[in-house]
């Protein structure tokens, strides 16, 4: 549910039915967007959600949990987005690393602040086992593509470590996608190509290296 910056009695009176965790993550969410994921402080968070400073506490034992609940927010929807890019390997299992990948650029340009709380939280993954726990599944679907691609596309006997090329994969993707899809705000090198042709051309040449080509 979101609210206006104009209707604090809307937001306030929200909070009674349970949306007060909600609301501190959206608030998160915005301020992430502005100053990335360490330029707020908690008291900061709660002025921006309309209420009082002791009020997160309520959900949130610091302003690190607050940042680690976006993030694994942001990593939960990475992974339904990369199941569905990697569609069990269709149309080829090349193709749908590809796709992948393209999933991956996609996300980044549309939730650029869940993207920042994913990947600059300042602090250890492992320190937030929910959080760690959803990282390791958004990977874990490179880390199949990879494994069905290298069983399925063997050249002369030689299969390729599967989490190596996962590896590689998420490395590329995450270059790019760091460099070349930023906030808009003039902060990213500009291309003379979109971001999605230079992954799928550095995918291929990397895939072909290995003996991994499509259909």
């Amino acid at each position: 549910m979101r609210f206006s910056s104009d209707d604090p009695a809307g937001r306030r009176d929200s909070y009674h039915h349970g949306n007060l965790r909600e609301a501190l993550v959206e608030a998160a969410l915005r301020l992430i967007g502005e100053r990335g994921p360490g330029g707020f402080s908690f008291a900061e968070v709660a002025r921006a959600a309309g209420v009082s400073p002791a009020a997160p506490y309520r959900h949130f034992r610091d302003r690190n949990a607050l940042v680690a609940e976006v993030a694994r927010l942001g990593y939960e929807r990475l992974a339904d987005e990369l199941e569905a890019a990697w569609a069990n390997g269709a149309p080829d299992p090349v193709a749908a690393i590809e796709n992948c990948g393209k999933a991956y650029l996609s996300f980044a340009r549309r939730d650029p602040a869940s993207y920042a709380a994913m990947f600059e939280t300042g602090f250890p993954l492992e320190e937030d086992a929910m959080l760690l726990r959803a990282s390791e599944r958004a990977f874990g679907v490179l880390r199949r593509a990879a494994e069905f691609a290298c069983n399925t596309h063997r050249i002369g006997g030689v299969r390729p470590p599967p989490m190596m090329v996962a590896l590689h994969i998420w490395a590329l993707a995450h270059g790019i996608a760091s460099l070349f899809v930023g906030r808009g705000d003039g902060t990213r090198r500009r291309l003379p190509m979109s971001a999605e042709d230079l992954l799928e051309s550095g995918l291929l040449i990397y895939l072909q290296s290995l003996g991994l080509t499509s259909a």
